[in-house]
């Protein structure tokens, strides 16, 4: 259902104060209803928002944001939070598809069981014919029928494959050598992602922001008007926000403990010639070593956000300025929380719609002391 609208519900768990149950019918439909653009809609598990007109979505992200804000941090969002905004389709630059022996495409909604599809409407072109090829491939008796997961990374030229999950087998260099016959970047073990703040390699198991239209505007964003002296980017990554940090600031310490990307982030910064420290930490045990902390902090966690050990440290730190990168609502209001109790307001708050047709939420909020 959307906001407004009246529907026959039929309920399948009753609580005090709480009913769950399922939309049979809409009485009154919503005028933001739609019909959705992808025939796998409602099968595949990856978009939640189809039937909502386009230009309504970031205003509904918008209120669920303030709700979960209020609800479960007690924290009072910004009178006004701003929307940043792209192209609603074609836009990611990063799937996984998933195989049986039947069958290969996405998880369905709330399960690991495959919904097939021939084609995805919010991935990029590349990747759009990377599902073909693959359509393809696993038609043919080479197929190797124990592959059961594979992820796709594309910067609209190469395409990066990343088998996840092959079980208890191992699969061979004729497997990728094969993939690139249609996907060249197959057999390479990283691609290199152009950005307007430089040139990044991305490895496998590196993280990369996956709308290809609103990773420059991202960073635009989490920096504002940040300059000066030292900043450290928190959970750095490939060094996405460090190597932009580096023009601003004439010291930058950039943390991150995953192996893959903390390589990739030596390897950025020397290839774009930024000043950047790199250390091969983990945020938590960084701050915990930590005397002092510089003037601006960015820290970009995981969907878990930050660690209270983190937030401890960082009130403890007292930094002048914070930027906190968020993709979950319910994490985001936690974090806040403690941040605010320790001395911090919030100036600003911005939802990035990466995720145009779902129901996730990318957040960019920045305090100060």
């Amino acid at each position: 259902m959307l906001p407004g609208e009246l529907a026959d519900v039929e309920a399948w768990q009753e609580k005090p104060a709480l009913v769950r149950g399922n939309a049979v019918s809409i009485v009154e439909p919503s005028e933001n209803r739609v019909e959705p653009r992808c025939p796998h809609f409602r099968k595949c598990g990856g978009c939640q928002y189809q039937h909502m007109a386009d230009a309504a979505q970031p205003a509904a992200k918008v209120e669920i944001l303030r709700e979960v804000l209020r609800r479960v941090g007690k924290v009072e969002p910004p009178e006004r939070i701003a929307v940043e905004e792209g192209p609603m389709w074609e836009y990611r630059n990063r799937i996984q598809l998933h195989f049986d022996e039947r069958l290969m495409g996405f998880f369905a909604a709330g399960s690991n069981d495959i919904a097939a599809i021939d084609s995805c409407a919010v991935a990029s072109p590349r990747l759009s014919r990377a599902i073909s090829s693959f359509r393809a491939m696993k038609r043919d008796r080479a197929w190797p029928r124990f592959v059961r997961s594979i992820e796709l990374f594309t910067n609209e030229s190469e395409v990066q494959v990343n088998v996840l999950d092959s079980g208890p087998k191992h699969v061979n260099r004729s497997f990728f050598e094969w993939c690139e016959e249609a996907l060249p970047g197959a057999l390479t073990p990283s691609l290199d992602y152009q950005t307007a703040n430089g040139v990044f390699r991305v490895s496998h198991k590196s993280f990369f922001q996956v709308n290809r239209f609103l990773v420059d505007k991202l960073v635009e964003v989490a920096l504002g008007d940040a300059a000066g002296e030292e900043a450290w980017d928190l959970y750095a990554g490939v060094g996405l926000f460090s190597m932009a940090l580096s023009r601003r600031f004439q010291r930058v310490t950039a943390v991150e403990a995953v192996n893959s990307a903390a390589a990739d982030l030596e390897h950025n910064a020397a290839l774009n010639n930024a000043p950047i420290r790199a250390v091969r930490a983990s945020t938590e045990n960084f701050l915990a070593a930590s005397a002092a902390a510089p003037e601006f902090v960015l820290a970009d966690p995981p969907r878990a956000g930050l660690d209270k050990k983190a937030v401890d440290a960082l009130v403890k730190l007292r930094p002048k300025r914070i930027a906190l990168v968020s993709c979950d609502p319910s994490t985001l209001a936690r974090d806040l929380a403690g941040l605010v109790q320790g001395g911090y307001s919030i100036e600003s708050m911005t939802m990035v719609d990466l995720f145009p047709q779902t129901s996730h939420i990318e957040s960019v909020t920045r305090l100060s002391l």
